[in-house]
């Protein structure tokens, strides 16, 4: 039983500095609005653009929207479409109809842009004006699908289709969906000797019921489109048809300055034949935040309350998406003097001044310190460590403590555990990995971090092992997962942060990927081979220099392709190097950055990116000029982990103080302020154990190991296991749990870990032999817990309620037990 100390002392913990630092409510008011100003004359510094930049017009059908932006000094931004004023060189080559231009005869001439006494010229070219261009299942009808809803998962899109009829989800089969219009129900669905009665058409206009609704007008660009491929006696295309390669949203970006702010988005697709074409009208248009931006289908967005949002176009295998701003009406701001210590913190604050959002200072000493030895090297600094890092007044001292820790073995080791939790390296499991194996594998991980050696090089190494799992370690990667897809899905989401699962089945919803590109990847993993040994604990992998994987749909092998990549040539070579050689390149744009937004999760409590191997258009980077440049300098620094570590850690960024200012108080996507983290399971137990002057025993290791020298994922405790390590069954970045729970207070309280070891640890005991003052002992336990001193306040409450009690020992006990079990110390602030 605890005495009445203990509670006495928490209770005093919670009205400590740190618990002053509630997370402010989500609605916290910044900074008042005042009225709006009047319009302003133009300045010079007021930008213009023009979007598209450039206009090519090809047949009679063709058109071209086009949206005029104004960028003011303040970086607010308006569509001044309407107000603008065009004109062209020729008018007699192109039409005007609002925001559209149409071909009326073949040449060049010059869209002329004028707005607040700036001109922009936009060059156009018209070919082919009178010309019709031909109807295509593919590049008409099919949008008209995905625009209309019609093979979403909720309709026809579904596995089974609706109603007696199926189309592929978000159209990644036409050919398919061709077949099933045409053959499957022969007359049921179209009608040749008369179109618009066609059953297609019917339901979509609404003149028979339909479950889904009416779906398009009679007469409109969506019906049109439908009937002339219908007269047309519905034509499959041509192998040689064009496909879209690429698509662009227009504008880039925009900073809407108060609520019911418009800013109109043009979508352009490009054809592998050379042509583009405005499908601004066939994109399905998508928000992340409808209550910062709403958009409607036309492609028009409409400013909400203050915040950020991502807004998405969605046409054939393509979805990209421009960031938009709304601040509140007429926001005055005024960005102040902020630390910019390299590269990270340029890029940091250039975004949060865009968002009128002020960085929290720069923490204290006490609370750097004790901050980067934990996240660093997963310990807390010793008294002494702390006292020798207080009293140094070198004003570079914080970067010199960092070139320190990384130097210590302990930063290795810990993320030696991190990186063996991405690995799965465990013994047992359902391919009954061999302890010894896993030992080698772990072994042979750690060799590499220990020495630094370049991220790249021991990732080729790892996904191109071939040998044995005894003799070449790194080749255990392909004895913990043997299924090709799960192999497959397992490297694009360690090494490219991508959840690629989807276009296992059907082109990614919310993502570029295809079918094709995922079975393609897949392919690098077809010819694994695998064969026993005289030791049944090793397993030799080799490349078998055969074996295919098939397309599911159209039963055909697929050719080993990159993602987002090419297709190399793999013929008498092991696809798997190739592929490791691609990967761990500067060629891959996803390897570097991905790898330095694992880094900076770990040091800031989130990805910029989040969560970091979640990356998809729409889930999009909360700073992605940042992201880029990590990822730049990572490959620049020929992939040295420790550089990457260090650029973060000096950073203002890293080391800004938890406490919010009025503007940042909701913001929790900009690292404008630290966030306080709950300290991972193996960290904290260290950190229990190390403070109390104890020793852990862990199975198959000796006594005093710590626990984040646990190799074996299939090896825990109670207390592990309560706070969250990860079991390594899956590479998901959730595996390791960082959620507080009731079972982990009442574990920390009453359970058999914090106060048996301070008991254990006779630290009380032997400062009160040494004759040391209560308020001596008072001090050490905050300084060893939570590398500050105690306050005046705290140190007198806590000294009286001592002198009161009939056991100083037992007294002194519970202080050292109940600040163990404050907030302060179970996370890192």
């Amino acid at each position: 039983m605890r005495s009445l100390i203990a509670p006495l002392v928490l209770f005093a913990l919670a009205a400590s500095a740190f618990g002053q630092m509630p997370v402010p409510p989500a609605n916290a008011v910044a900074v008042a609005p005042v009225p709006a100003p009047a319009p302003a004359q133009a300045t010079p510094s007021l930008k213009v653009a023009v979007y598209p930049p450039d206009i090519n017009l090809e047949t009679a059908r063709d058109k071209q929207t086009f949206v005029v932006q104004a960028t003011e000094p303040s970086g607010l931004t308006r569509d001044v479409t309407a107000q603008a004023q065009v004109t062209f060189v020729n008018p007699a080559l192109v039409k005007r109809d609002g925001f559209a231009i149409t071909p009326v005869a073949d040449g060049t001439t010059e869209m002329v842009v004028a707005f607040a006494g700036q001109t922009v010229k936009v060059p156009v070219k018209v070919a082919n004006a009178t010309a019709d261009r031909p109807i295509s299942f593919k590049l008409d009808v099919m949008p008209v699908f995905l625009r209309t809803g019609c093979n979403v998962g909720g309709c026809h899109g579904a596995a089974r289709g609706k109603d007696g009829f199926r189309l592929s989800l978000f159209g990644f089969d036409p050919d398919g969906d061709h077949f099933r219009l045409t053959r499957e129900l022969n007359g049921r669905r179209i009608n040749l000797a008369n179109p618009a009665e066609s059953l297609l058409i019917e339901k979509s206009i609404g003149k028979v019921p339909h479950t889904g609704g009416k779906k398009f007008g009679e007469g409109d660009e969506y019906y049109q489109a439908v009937m002339r491929w219908l007269e047309a006696d519905a034509p499959l295309d041509p192998p040689t048809v064009a496909s879209p390669v690429s698509m662009e949203v227009f504008p880039p970006s925009a900073v809407l300055d108060g609520k019911g702010e418009k800013q109109r988005l043009v979508v352009r697709a490009k054809y592998s034949d050379g042509t583009d074409r405005d499908v601004t009208s066939l994109a399905l248009f998508l928000t992340n935040n409808e209550g910062s931006a709403k958009i409607d289908n036309d492609g028009s967005v409409t400013a909400g309350e203050r915040g950020e949002a991502f807004v998405m176009a969605r046409f054939a295998t393509f979805t990209i998406g421009v960031p938009f701003i709304t601040l509140p009406k007429g926001l005055q701001f005024t960005w102040g003097k902020h630390a910019e210590n390299n590269y990270v913190d340029q890029l940091v604050n250039a975004k949060l001044k865009k968002l009128r959002i002020e960085p929290s200072p720069l923490c204290d000493d006490q609370a750097f310190v004790r901050r980067v030895y934990l996240d660093v090297i997963g310990l807390l600094p010793t008294p002494d460590e702390y006292a020798r890092f207080m009293v140094s007044s070198l004003p570079n001292k914080r970067e010199l403590l960092v070139d320190e820790l990384l130097d210590r073995k302990e930063f290795a080791e810990l993320w030696v555990l991190k990186w063996s939790d991405l690995l799965q390296i465990r013994s047992g499991g359902d391919q009954v990995i061999s302890r010894k194996a896993m030992l080698l594998y772990y072994t042979w991980l750690q060799d590499k971090i220990a020495r630094n050696v370049p991220t790249n090089e021991w990732v080729k190494e790892l996904l191109g092992a071939n040998g044995g799992t005894f003799k070449n370690p790194p080749t255990n990667y392909y004895q913990v997962e043997r299924d090709i897809i799960k192999v497959t899905e397992n490297v694009a989401q360690v090494f490219m942060g991508m959840r690629i699962q989807c276009a296992q089945c059907h082109n990614h919803p919310f993502d570029r990927w295809t079918m094709n590109d995922y079975y393609g990847f897949a392919s690098f993993f077809s010819q694994i081979g695998r064969k026993p040994t005289d030791d049944n604990r090793e397993l030799i992998v080799f490349n078998a220099g055969g074996g295919e994987i098939n397309h599911p749909v159209r039963g055909q092998p697929m050719k080993p392709k990159f993602l987002g990549g090419a297709e190399p040539d793999v013929a008498g070579k092991d696809r798997r190097v190739v592929m490791a050689d691609w990967l761990a390149s500067p060629e891959n744009p996803y390897f570097a950055k991905n790898l330095s937004n694992i880094v900076w999760a770990h040091f800031l409590g989130q990805g910029i990116i989040n969560e970091v191997d979640d990356v998809r258009i729409s889930n999009p980077a909360s700073n992605q000029e940042l992201l880029d440049e990590m990822g730049k300098r990572f490959t620049g620094y020929k992939y040295d982990f420790k550089k990457l570590v260090k650029d973060i850690c000096t950073s203002a960024a890293y080391q800004r103080s938890t406490q919010s200012t009025p503007t940042n108080a909701g913001d929790t996507r900009n690292f404008a302020r630290a966030a306080i983290r709950r300290i991972r399971a193996e960290t904290l137990l260290d950190c229990i154990t190390e403070v109390t002057g104890t020793k852990d025993k862990f199975s198959g290791l000796p006594q005093g190991a710590r626990a984040v020298q646990i190799a074996d994922g299939s090896t825990s405790t109670y207390f592990l296991s309560t706070f969250g390590r990860a079991t390594r069954e899956s590479v998901c970045s959730c595996e390791v749990r960082l959620e507080p729970t009731l079972s982990q207070s009442l574990h920390l309280l009453n359970g058999d870990t914090v106060g048996p070891k301070v008991a254990q640890g006779g630290l009380i005991a032997k400062m009160l032999q040494e004759k040391k003052t209560h308020g001596q002992v008072i001090e050490t336990i905050y300084l060893r817990s939570l590398s500050r001193p105690p306050t005046e306040e705290e140190r007198l409450n806590l000294e009286a309620m001592i002198k009161n009690g009939k056991d100083p020992r037992m007294a002194l006990e519970d202080v050292f037990w109940a600040v163990m079990n404050s907030r302060e110390f179970m996370f890192n602030h």
